[in-house]
Order: C-alpha cells, then structure tokens, then sequence
C-alpha cells in the first residue's frame, strides 16, 4: 500500500516565548494531490510548514512524510522528500549561474558527473528554464526566478513540494506560466497561499488554518463558496471574483 505523501496528527506548538501557534492539528494529504492551505496572517500557516521539513520539532503530536516520521535521526531524508519554496525565491537562489543552483541540493547528496548533469537538464526543462541555465539568477525576472527557484527543488526528486505564497509579485504572464508548470508537475503540492483564485485554479482541495487549528477541510469550491465561513476566518475573494454556490455544489 502506498503510504500519504503527508500524515499529520494533533499537532501542537508553543514558542519559546509561550505564544502557542498550533492547537492540535490533523491532515493528511495522499499522493498525488494538489492542496491548497489557506488561512488569514498570524493563523500557524508558516509554523505548520516549518514542521513538515523538521525546522521545527513539534511541542506534541507527529509529522509523517511518505510513511516516514519526522524525527531528529530522519532529518537528512526528510529534508530531500520534503521541497521547500520560499516566497521570495532570492532566499534559494545564490549560486554564479542558474545551473550551479540546481546542482547544489543534488551534489550535496553525492550525485556526480552526467549523473548530475542529467537531473540538472531535467529539473530545468520541467520548469521551461534549459535555455537560461549558464545565466546568473539576478539577470532573471522575479518570475523567472520563481521557476528556477522551483527547479532547486524537483532536482532533490521531493515527495511534497511545498510553496509559499507562489502567486506573491508575479505579473500576469508569469502568473499563467507558472500555474501551467505547477499542473504538469508529476508530484504531490501543498500551496500556502492568500490567493483564494489561484488556489482555485490549482487544487481541487482545500483547509483553513485559523488561530493554530484546521477548520475547514474540502473541496477548494466548496469553501471559497461560504461566504460566511471566509468572513469568520479573514479571508476574502477578489471584488468582482463570484463563485456560483448551489450550482457548483450541486
């Protein structure tokens, strides 16, 4: 039986400060799902993700990624089945030229020679990035860069991949661009986001994290379609942006 890409279990966690974050938080997310996590400023969101890699060590409660806990002495292979992407993709990207930065994770991993080339090309070419590999990533646009960002990501061969905020400062174009890439992508996604029109666009389902708890769980239209239920958690469509409730539901 193929394990859930993410299992999550009454989760809790209090910072050093004693400002609790999470209260107890259940998910799980099987493989192969595009999943949005939604939820206002301040409702755990980033806390929650900086579990799912070990950046943080849960105060209770357990993260399982691919049947595997995450734990101390599981770290190393955690952190390559679990792909992080920053909002601000200047925070991944730091090597001369793009093609250095997609090499980085893998050939700290021991890949080596064409081996290495080979996952380079690949991850690259998933992002429609091959033709600016030999480029320094600052000549890039923010768009760009998000994609190449994406790229360091795919070339550790992730489990989940995780994006925060992946609308954040993108025009248009770019925007479209990287919705297309995130669709083709052969790999299970936990998209944080503010952006309730991309997170329809992009995944099917949906939760709500609200004062360190997950409220809301299920199909993305369903809840962008309750009104109410976005006003009680701060959360807000678009003006003009109106999703057909009963119709769509039904």
């Amino acid at each position: 039986m193929i394990p859930n890409s993410l299992e999550v279990s009454r989760l809790a966690y209090a910072y050093p400060d004693g400002t609790q974050a999470l209260f107890g938080v259940d998910l799980t997310i099987r493989r192969g799902e595009r999943v949005a996590l939604l939820g206002p400023n301040g409702a755990g969101k980033t806390t929650l993700v900086m579990h799912l890699n070990g950046i943080l060590t849960p105060g209770h409660g357990t993260v399982t990624v691919a049947g595997t806990p995450v734990r101390r002495d599981t770290l190393k292979e955690i952190r390559q089945r679990v792909g992080l992407v920053f909002q601000d993709p200047d925070d991944q990207l730091f090597m001369p030229t793009v093609r250095d930065d997609v090499a980085f994770g893998p050939a700290n991993a021991g890949v080596r020679g064409e081996e290495l080339a080979a996952v380079v090309k690949n991850a690259l070419d998933r992002v429609g990035m091959l033709d600016v590999a030999d480029r320094p990533p600052h000549h890039l646009s923010f768009g760009q860069r998000r994609r190449v960002a994406v790229a360091t990501v795919l070339a550790m061969e992730p489990e989940i991949l995780v994006l925060d905020e992946p609308s954040s400062n993108l025009d248009p174009a770019a925007r479209r661009e990287l919705a297309e890439i995130l669709r083709s992508l052969d790999v299970t996604v936990l998209m944080v986001t503010h952006d309730l029109p991309y997170a329809l666009e992009l995944c099917e389902r949906a939760m709500i994290l609200s004062d360190g708890v997950v409220v809301a769980d299920g199909p993305t239209r369903e809840l962008l379609g309750d009104a109410e239920q976005l006003a009680r958690h701060r959360l807000e469509l678009p003006y003009g942006f109106a999703i057909p409730a009963a119709a769509e539901r039904g």
